[in-house]
């Protein structure tokens, strides 16, 4: 993928003006393409983004809330998205309403029935993740736009962590609003993403940048791409490799390296709940359990110990926050194997010997 990203990196810097009127618009309607093939959504419908924060901020802006009105999500969102929605509702008098999920689940029902115990009279929108960050938790979102549809409640769907890492149609799920990075588990460069918007409510989002889309001179069909798409000179190169990433999951049967990772996660989940004196927050199975576990735990400096861990023992592995509780989250993918989860445990166990680790 890097590789590719640098080719077409060099391909832009040799003639920047043919690459931004010419050769840069055909790879990235290329790129729209394989993405439209690959989430199973006409590319009509969605717009690069440079981050799913973005496509909160994009949406949240332009969500007609009046004084009053809810806006209900989990309590285990990604911080950067708590934010953003709470900021936008408190400009326009709503209310961000951050639903307690209690653990441990052991059906995806319980969680349904503890989301939407939040919903009042003026829910008007119901955001979660697909995927949560901290706890690392799939959420039954097609339950959810389901029930929410019954309700007339919009749903918008945060699946930063969904793309190349656990299927997605989004012509089946059928939300109104969906995020999803595909410099995650898709592995492009960063700063690809996307913002999918339901047709109908596409013309009622102006864009955070306002540029040559506006009044365009030469307008395509879609408004919400000429507003969304083009915002002035910046790097669109990252946004290019789509199918690159894409034709490399298809070379090495990605399916198959998806599974083998789930298995290797499930499999090592107990083994990390025991050294870290935690118990589950859900059932270990593939209904809660993707390519990530997650796993409190008990320190009193989680920066340090993730700073000690990387510069004593190599190892890269987030401890994050999320109200009161820390989170231990390790990630498998294809390029990882058994022994890095040793020794990550062995590491681990040395610290909790070292009194660094509480249990």
């Amino acid at each position: 993928m890097l590789a590719r990203y640098q080719e077409i990196q060099r391909i832009a810097e040799k003639d920047p003006v043919n690459f931004f009127f010419r050769v840069g618009t055909q790879l990235l309607n290329e790129s729209r393409e394989a993405l439209e093939q690959y989430l199973h959504c006409p590319a009509l419908d969605l717009v690069y983004v440079s981050s799913p924060t973005f496509a909160v901020n994009l949406v949240a802006m332009n969500l007609d809330l009046q004084p009053g009105d809810e806006v209900l999500a989990t309590d285990i969102e990604y911080g950067a998205c708590d934010r953003a929605w709470k900021w936008h509702c408190g400009k326009k008098g709503a209310k961000y309403v951050r639903q307690p999920i209690h653990f441990p689940l052991s059906d995806p029902d319980e969680l349904l029935a503890q989301l939407f115990a939040g919903v009042t009279e003026r829910t008007r929108m119901i955001f979660v993740s697909h995927i949560t960050s901290s706890t690392a938790i799939i959420l039954p979102v097609e339950k959810i736009i389901a029930r929410a549809k019954e309700l007339g409640i919009l749903t918008f769907i945060d699946g930063a962590h969904v793309p190349g890492h656990i299927p997605l149609n989004l012509e089946t799920l059928d939300c109104d609003y969906y995020t999803g990075a595909n410099h995650k588990w898709m592995m492009t460069p960063r700063g690809n993403s996307f913002l999918y918007a339901r047709r109908s409510l596409q013309t009622g989002l102006d864009p955070l940048v306002v540029s040559w889309g506006y009044e365009a001179m030469y307008p395509t069909e879609s408004q919400f791409q000429d507003y969304h798409l083009i915002n002035g000179t910046r790097d669109y190169t990252s946004l290019m490799t789509t199918p690159a990433s894409i034709q490399f999951m298809k070379d090495h049967d990605w399916t198959s390296v998806a599974a083998r990772c789930r298995q290797m996660v499930r499999d090592n989940a107990p083994r990390l709940l025991e050294i870290l004196g935690s118990e589950p927050l859900t059932t270990i199975d593939e209904r809660f359990i993707g390519q990530m576990y997650s796993a409190r735990i008990r320190t009193d400096n989680p920066e340090g110990l993730h700073d000690l861990l990387y510069d004593e023992y190599q190892i890269q592995v987030p401890i994050m926050r999320q109200e009161n509780d820390v989170y231990l989250r390790y990630s498998i993918n294809g390029f990882n194997e058994q022994q890095d989860m040793d020794r990550l445990f062995e590491a681990l166990t040395d610290l909790r010997g070292k009194g660094l680790i509480h249990t």
